[in-house]
């Protein structure tokens, strides 16, 4: 018998169709269990896709999603759309090197609406493709869905406040799975919710505005009545806030109920204005482990279904001293306090929020804020240190300039997942800040390359430095250099005799750095090996002194082409033949970060291997 019975017969939504309530509550279990044995294998997002299957059948059966647009916030929820729209085979290599994506992804499939990765973004999006829909005068309807979580970011009111006042036909879902909008949510509002769905009660009212219009001074009773409705509602039902947006609010509902989400879809579309769809789910529905721990299971690695627990050996990661080092750094300053958004756990925050809760500053989704809340509490004396992943420090550019650094004020930003991340792909790489920070004037940007460093680094930003300071570290585990170079601005770590060409690096990139160098000394290449441990300011003058005896400098680094440091040497350094090994200009797709750095060409083997090209054309060259 099959494992998935009904799954088996579903291979695109309009396999959907023929299923009865029965089948559909079976094809929910199937999916549930095929998302299991999947990412229990692979890696993924788990709890929060388990908490929306019935929500997903419910939208594929009510659109047609390569024709509609159903645009998806943050994208971790996809893959049951995914799966229902003929990409079951992609799940074995899920978010793995040349496989499918964990995110939505256009190029991957005409019923991938819009990029995803980063909250908050649905709404404006579908607003957009409401719009364009009208001005071309085509027909499609636009969905956008969208969490509690996403929801806390200010980009999503910006676009509700503006697709409300557009008036443009669209839908908006709220899944609800952690918090209600309101305390309003219970009996009464439901039921009058389900009043306000039924056809005879719209029409019943319509009846009744009219035939008050026509009585002498009714329609000043038909405002008063209005504006008494207005204030019932205020105290009763959830939705006011989006109400007073311009937005139709229907909810909140079961979001495991495949028919009834349905019956408010029909309805929201036959509105002609912007409608919002409340619905309230379990997030890791249908796995114990999950469903009880879904922070835990949010993004997990292969893990043993039978226990919930990882397969791997888990390892002190560079976010583990971060938290432990920052924690000892309070208890000796009460000044010092912690900022995240919504990343606690992630960011290796959790130890410091039970110690210190009255330090701990959770903003939800919403870099933008954490940082210009960090300048306010800096301005008065306190030392904020910003805990977020370098892709989401992205959205805080313009704060981090306007804001921190004009005064400038002290400000520790701990920058997490830099440099290349693996399995999340293009949207989650970190691939920019190392640019983008040293673009700021009065910045000072530090790069630890093992733990060790980690913590002197964190202690030189928290107590030594005056300005904001970015610490930036990647994802994982360092690798075999161990001892702490952070005492100086830049160490030279290998000379040989007759050496070359120097060799230029920093963060945990040094590794394979020092590894190539020792396979080309064992070649007759001679090597100078600097790393650098903080690259804003920029130490030149190490440099300048390695290469005034190599006359070759090559720069490795897991970062963008433009404004990467080598591209900053250069010109510091006249005379000097320039070799600048980055990850280009172009984004990167998921896979294991050895695979992305084999593929650039970052690992020792890649490196090895375009320095002696190099020097051979150079020698080519000189004689």
């Amino acid at each position: 018998m099959s494992q998935y019975p009904v799954l088996d017969r579903v291979s695109c939504p309009a396999d959907l169709k023929s299923l009865d309530p029965a089948e559909l509550s079976a094809l929910c279990s199937d999916i549930r269990q095929f998302l299991l044995d999947h990412i229990s294998e692979t890696g993924g997002h788990l709890a929060s896709n388990l908490g929306v299957v019935e929500l997903t059948v419910a939208l594929q059966l009510e659109y047609d999603t390569a024709r509609d647009r159903l645009v998806f916030d943050v994208g971790h929820q996809c893959y049951v759309h995914k799966l229902l729209t003929a990409r079951r085979e992609g799940f074995s290599h899920l978010r793995q090197f040349g496989g499918m994506s964990g995110f939505p992804k256009p190029a991957e499939s005409p019923h991938d609406a819009f990029i995803a990765g980063h909250a908050s973004t649905s709404i404006s999006a579908a607003t957009g493709m409401a719009r364009a829909r009208t001005l071309l005068k085509e027909e499609y309807d636009v969905v956008a869905v969208i969490g509690d979580g996403a929801l806390s970011g200010g980009m999503a009111y910006e676009a509700l406040n503006d697709a409300g006042r557009s008036g443009e036909p669209m839908v908006v879902i709220l899944n609800d799975n952690d918090m209600s909008i309101s305390k309003s949510v219970g009996a009464i509002a439901q039921y009058l919710s389900r009043m306000r769905l039924r056809p005879s009660y719209s029409r019943a009212k319509q009846a009744v505005k009219h035939a008050f219009a026509k009585l002498p001074g009714g329609r000043g009773l038909v405002r008063r009545t209005h504006n008494l409705k207005q204030r019932f509602k205020y105290l009763l039902l959830p939705g006011t806030i989006f109400e007073d947006m311009g937005f139709l609010y229907l909810g909140p509902a079961d979001g495991h109920d495949i028919e009834g989400i349905r019956r408010l879809i029909r309805y929201a579309r036959e509105q002609s204005c912007p409608v919002l769809i409340h619905v309230k789910t379990v997030k890791g529905k249908g796995y114990r482990f999950s469903q009880e721990h879904p922070d835990a299971f949010h993004g997990t690695s292969s893990f043993d279904m039978a226990t919930g627990k990882p397969v791997a050996v888990s390892h002190t990661n560079f976010s583990d001293v971060f938290g432990a080092e920052l924690v000892a750094l309070a208890a000796q300053d009460p000044r010092v306090c912690a900022v995240t958004a919504a990343m606690p756990s992630g960011t290796g925050l959790s130890e410091f929020a039970s110690r210190f809760p009255a330090r701990f500053i959770d903003v939800g989704i919403a870099e933008e804020h954490a940082v210009t809340m960090a300048a306010g509490m800096a301005k008065q004396g306190m030392i904020p240190v910003v805990a977020i992943y370098s892709t989401f420090l992205q959205r805080a550019y313009d704060q981090l300039i306007h804001d921190v650094s004009i005064d400038p004020l002290h400000i520790v930003f701990a920058v997490d997942r830099a440099g290349i991340t693996g399995e999340d792909g293009e949207t989650h790489q970190g691939l920019f800040d190392a640019a983008f920070l040293c673009t700021i004037p009065h910045m000072t940007v530090l790069c630890p390359a093992n733990e060790r460093e980690l913590r002197a680094a964190l202690h030189r930003a928290v107590c030594e430095e005056h300005g904001p300071v970015a610490v930036r570290y990647p994802k994982g585990h360092s690798g075999t250099l161990r001892e702490n170079c952070m005492t100086e601005p830049a160490t030279l770590l290998r000379r040989d005799e007759a050496a070359r060409i120097t060799l230029v690096s920093y963060g945990i990139l040094i590794n394979h750095v020092l590894d190539a160098a020792a396979f080309l000394a064992s070649r007759g290449i001679g090597c100078e090996v600097i790393k650098l441990n903080e690259i804003k300011p920029l130490p030149v003058q190490a440099v300048r002194q390695s290469t005034a005896r190599t006359g070759v400098c090559a720069v490795i680094e897991d970062t963008v082409s433009e404004g990467c440091v080598g591209q900053r040497l250069a010109p510091l350094l006249p005379g000097v033949q320039m070799l600048l090994y980055h990850a280009g200009d172009a984004f990167l797709r998921c896979g294991k970060v050895s695979e992305l750095q084999s593929l650039l060409g970052l690992d020792a083997a890649g490196i090895a291997k375009r320095v002696m090209a190099a020097l051979e054309e150079r020698m080519g060259e000189i004689g």
